[in-house]
């Protein structure tokens, strides 16, 4: 019944009693299958409800001394409730439930009746309606739990897709980063690939020689021809690329630990869950991001390092990647030819530190308080949406940090993080 908004869904088609029936058949009549659900049953008198009589009521009179005898033969007219709960088909269930929970008696005796504009329609159960009423208050309770689990997840996919644009920018260097070591990695199985056909190809030599040698009637002709196809087999191979098995292989290696990294590194950026991690190394979150940026960086930014030894931090390492990914990327962009972008790490007593600093155009002073607003942006249409340094500042809050930025026109910008060394326990749990 879910989803119910009227009465008439209730509704059971009970046939009424009449008047003028008797005590005795009314109750032979409650016995039968067709009654065993419903705790009374109408009295109607030309098609309109005019009372109600219960179970309750007949086992009154039965129960009393010669009660069938007494009362037996008179009329349910004489014993019915004459002010039975009426409720018209077509009420909403939530009117309904209103009028019967105000005016029902206790214990529970009687079902409801339901009628069509006055005329007699069935009956309605009590514990029907409110049944009907929980299902709805728990249907509109689970609505509103989809409307807010929507609206987190459009807080968290405008999150990612801020995440996926920065990513998306960087799409085809990180593409060619990993076509190169594929490129290699390829001719190498090439390379394997000769070399196991020449392996083959003396095997194949070397068991036509034992052959012939081993044949009752040796052929000299035969052996030395064979012999002649062992030796230069066992000379091509000795030679040729089965020298080189080694370096092949560890070249291949190679390229497959560079591809790795950048698939781990991509992976990590790709997450949306925000689970806090013990003793996360920020210079390794500034190493993985400089992998990742690597393709953005490397042909028109020199960057320039200084990472000192800090204490490892509870935090969110995914996020705070993404918070460097758009300091890092900002920075190549505010570079119009060459430059250079140093990075420098230091800590504290109570705060561990990350600098990102850059030689490009720098922010106009009108701009610089504006930066951290939601859809700001200098950038032309179409290649920023102004998410990007909203969204890392909620990041450094959500981590109790802070995140500072100095700027001048033509000389460069300098953002300073601030992550606390111990985060409170309430950012713990929430992770």
């Amino acid at each position: 019944m879910s989803g119910l908004v009227s009465v008439r869904e209730l509704v059971r088609p009970v046939a009424p009693f009449s008047a003028v029936d008797t005590i005795a058949a009314a109750a032979e009549r409650l016995l039968s299958p067709t009654y065993q659900q419903v705790l009374s049953v109408p009295v109607v008198a030309d098609e309109r409800p005019v009372g109600m009589l219960s179970r309750h009521q007949l086992n009154e009179i039965f129960l009393r001394r010669f009660g069938r005898d007494l009362f037996g033969v008179r009329h349910v007219a004489e014993f019915m409730s004459p002010n039975p709960l009426i409720v018209e088909v077509n009420q909403r269930l939530t009117e309904a439930a209103a009028y019967v929970t105000a005016n029902m008696s206790f214990p529970m005796t009687e079902d409801f009746i339901v009628v069509d504009a006055g005329r007699y329609l069935g009956v309605g159960a009590v514990l029907d309606l409110l049944a009907a009423m929980e299902r709805q208050a728990h249907e509109s309770a689970l609505r509103l739990t989809r409307t807010l689990q929507v609206l987190r997840a459009q807080q968290a996919q405008l999150i990612q897709s801020e995440k996926m644009a920065a990513l998306g920018q960087m799409v085809a260097g990180v593409a060619h980063e990993i076509n190169t070591p594929l490129g290699y990695v390829k001719n190498n199985l090439e390379m394997i690939r000769e070399i196991v056909g020449q392996s083959t190809q003396a095997l194949a030599a070397y068991e036509s020689t034992v052959a012939e040698l081993l044949a009752p009637e040796r052929n000299p002709q035969s052996v030395a021809t064979s012999l002649a196809q062992l030796d230069a087999a066992r000379e091509t191979l000795s030679g040729g690329l089965l020298a080189e098995l080694d370096t092949v292989f560890a070249d291949t290696l190679h390229g497959m630990e560079q591809i790795g990294e950048l698939v781990l590194g991509l992976k990590d950026f790709s997450r949306l869950e925000e689970v806090l991690s013990d003793d996360v190394a920020l210079n390794d979150c500034v190493e993985s991001t400089l992998l990742i940026a690597r393709s953005t960086l490397k042909y028109k930014v020199d960057v320039v390092k200084q990472l000192t030894e800090l204490p490892r931090i509870r935090c969110a390492p995914s996020q705070v990647n993404q918070v460097l990914l758009n300091l890092f990327t900002n920075a190549a962009q505010a570079i119009p030819e060459q430059g250079r972008l140093f990075i420098r790490t230091w800590c504290d007593a109570q705060w561990v530190y990350v600098s990102v600093q850059d030689t490009g155009s720098g922010i106009a002073p009108e701009h610089l308080g504006k930066i951290f607003e939601p859809f700001f942006t200098t950038k032309p249409p179409g290649q920023g949406t102004g998410l990007g340094l909203y969204i890392s500042y909620q990041i450094v809050q959500r981590h109790h940090g802070r995140i500072q930025v100095g700027s001048k026109v033509g000389v460069g910008t300098r953002f300073v993080i601030a992550l606390p060394r111990q985060q409170p326990q309430a950012l713990a749990k929430a992770g």
